[in-house]
């Protein structure tokens, strides 16, 4: 007997299932010789072994119990053309997510980098314009945003830096720079990478004694800078006032829409 049948996608174990449960009812459909016998005791044997039984039935219907085209292929033969099964899929509505509006900073012609730590320090809930543009500016005049450069503007990476300051804020001292090491190890980073230097930095103590400062809104470039020092501990202080006024003006602030927190 052969049929169009569509095709199932079962494990081979449960495909040999489905073909002895097939076979049962044949035989049981050989036996009784009319459909409603045949029909409730598929029904008890669905019930008894749940999902190939379900598979087996809907087979066993279509093979025995409703008229199809038919030729004289074996039944073993017809069961082989069923290899695949593609179930009706119940379509969920997804629930609304809820969102909120926040507002935000960015930077005008800021780089990749820049970026990144703008939207990390307000992750930080460091959000006053000023403060932002004060670490800013400090971390351009310590590195230029390189994570890689060894003072005096060799970018040696990490463990090629043997004088001088290292990195995002030229971690100098002994304990700061061997500090970096340490942490990537202990965290699995790389301490040449943006990620690992920023986890570092703000778990510093100096980072950690200051960053209260830097989450107190409207205050003075100068006021944020004063914590500055107090943080990177600088030797020449360079442009930075001139970078954070230049960060300040290029900062711009935005709403953005975001998941709701509940």
């Amino acid at each position: 007997m052969w049929l169009l049948l569509p095709h199932y996608h079962f494990s081979p174990q449960s495909l040999k299932k489905v073909k002895k449960l097939v076979k049962i009812l044949y035989n049981k459909y050989l036996e009784v010789g009319e459909s409603q016998p045949l029909l409730l005791y598929i029904k008890i044997i669905v019930f008894k072994q749940k999902r190939a039984a379900t598979l087996a039935a809907s087979i066993a219907t279509t093979l025995f119990v409703i008229p199809v085209l038919a030729s004289d292929t074996s039944l073993t033969e017809a069961l082989q053309s069923v290899t695949t099964f593609t179930p009706e899929v119940e379509l969920v509505e997804s629930p609304e997510v809820e969102t909120t509006i926040v507002t935000k900073w960015v930077g005008k012609g800021f780089t990749e980098t820049e970026t990144f730590v703008l939207d990390f320090l307000q992750e930080r809930g460091i959000t006053d314009r000023a403060a932002l543009a004060t670490i800013m500016g400090n971390i351009r005049q310590e590195s230029l945003f390189q994570t890689n450069i060894c003072e005096g503007g060799a970018k040696t990476g990490y463990h090629g830096c043997h004088r001088g300051g290292f990195g995002l804020i030229q971690w100098t001292t002994v304990n700061r720079y061997n500090g970096l090491g340490e942490f990537a190890r202990k965290y699995g980073g790389d301490p040449n990478s943006l990620h690992t230097q920023l986890r570092y930095m703000v778990n510093e103590t100096q980072w950690v004694k200051n960053e209260h400062i830097w989450k107190t809104p409207n205050q003075s470039i100068g006021t944020y800078m004063n914590a500055a020092y107090r943080w990177l501990g600088w030797g020449i202080h360079g442009a930075r006032t001139t970078y954070a006024n230049q960060y300040y003006t290029a900062l711009t602030q935005i709403e953005v829409e975001v998941p709701a927190v509940t």
